[in-house]
């Protein structure tokens, strides 16, 4: 008798995991946006009605430049924050689904300051000096370190961040590659870590490897649509989409955006004496200028010929003056080749900005407004900015 009430108990067991695994699965499947699948890998594994750890952080390795980089951190900062954040959950009867929502709702805003603390992560992949992390990714295998064995990495700076005795490193595989790592504690309640949490965060991880990839494909894939043959910048169809989702955007938050309209001075001298092919050398030179000087978030496309465009989100007039005349200036420095054969025997550009709602309220009278300041700069001598 015995017996079959611990098969059954087992069964139960059983039959919730596959549940919460389920869930999970499902959800991941919804979307393709990296950020939004990234928040549902740890919502699982933080969340009561999932694997109920207290915070986990999500890393990814980046082999292009040789690191693993933290991508994500959900969890308290403080066990006050943790304890209220429970009572919320619990009282509002939040199930995994209200908690994406959420997220989702709030344009996959999670700001606390352990998420922006995990952001700021970056370690080296492999390497003498090699880390926890880069033993994660390298050996392949799940790693759990207890009171005793933490020992032996005091100075690992992953376990100087966290602050606790118990922790668990789980990788994330594709088809046998890991491309990336979550890590788990339990640092409030301080529970231990059972072998039932380890092959749950195992099973999870699996699933969570196959989905980061199939993002990661997915937004290549978007990107290859996006850019410029030529220059590798984004195209005009690009633009003209994103100008307007920016816009709505700045009107919703009440915030100001400002477009830069940029064009290359006396380009046809230089195209009709050297040729396109050398014209278009200059083109991918100015493009990886304009990329390499702008700032992260801003968008620098190609409108079309010899002019491209950027648009700087929540920037004023002001400000966006201050940049153009930064990349203005530092375009002017450059030396491109042959540009003695140019009028001013350099290779400059003339700039117009337009700022919403200043200037206009839609994508076209923002683009009509900076095309006239342009204008107003190639009749005012070029090489200079005009707002």
């Amino acid at each position: 008798m015995d017996e079959l009430v611990k098969i059954k108990q087992e069964l139960d067991r059983t039959k919730i995991e596959l549940g919460i695994l389920y869930e999970i699965s499902n959800a991941m499947r919804t979307t393709l946006k990296l950020d939004e699948i990234l928040y549902i890998i740890l919502t699982g594994v933080t969340s009561h009605i999932c694997l109920g750890f207290n915070r986990a952080m999500l890393f990814l390795v980046n082999e292009n430049e040789g690191l693993i980089e933290g991508r994500m951190g959900i969890g308290p900062d403080t066990a006050e924050d943790a304890n209220a954040i429970w009572t919320q959950i619990e009282q509002e009867k939040l199930n995994l689904e209200d908690l994406i929502s959420v997220y989702k709702d709030s344009s996959g805003a999670v700001e606390s300051g352990f998420n922006k603390q995990v952001r700021g992560l970056k370690f080296a992949l492999g390497g003498q000096n090699a880390g926890l992390l880069s033993l994660g990714v390298l050996d392949g295998m799940p790693l759990h370190l207890t009171k005793e064995t933490m020992q032996n990495y005091r100075d690992d700076p992953i376990v100087k961040t966290l602050k606790n005795d118990e922790l668990i490193i789980v990788p994330l595989k594709a088809k046998d590659k890991v491309n990336g790592l979550i890590l788990a504690d339990n640092f409030v309640t301080r529970q231990p870590i059972t072998k039932n949490d380890i092959r749950m965060l195992t099973m999870l991880a699996n699933q969570a490897g196959l989905a980061i990839e199939n993002s990661q494909l997915y937004e290549k894939a978007i990107i290859r649509a996006h850019s410029d043959y030529l220059t590798d910048l984004w195209n005009h169809g690009y633009f003209q989409s994103t100008l307007l989702k920016e816009l709505e955007k700045t009107k919703n938050i009440q915030s100001k955006l400002t477009l830069i309209m940029i064009d290359i001075d006396d380009f046809k001298v230089y195209n009709d004496t050297l040729g396109h092919q050398a014209g278009d050398s200059i083109l991918k030179e100015l493009a990886l200028l304009l990329k390499k000087e702008s700032r992260k978030a801003d968008y620098v496309c190609r409108y079309g010929g010899e002019e491209f465009t950027i648009i700087l989100p929540h920037t004023d007039k002001n400000e966006a003056y201050l940049l153009a005349e930064r990349l203005r200036v530092a375009i002017e420095k450059h030396l491109f080749s042959h540009e003695e054969i140019l009028p001013k025997k350099k290779l400059t550009v003339s700039m117009g900005l337009a700022t919403s709602p200043d200037d206009g309220n839609s994508a076209s009278e923002l683009i009509a407004a900076s095309d006239k300041a342009l204008y107003e700069a190639k009749h005012k001598g070029k090489n200079i900015t005009c707002c």
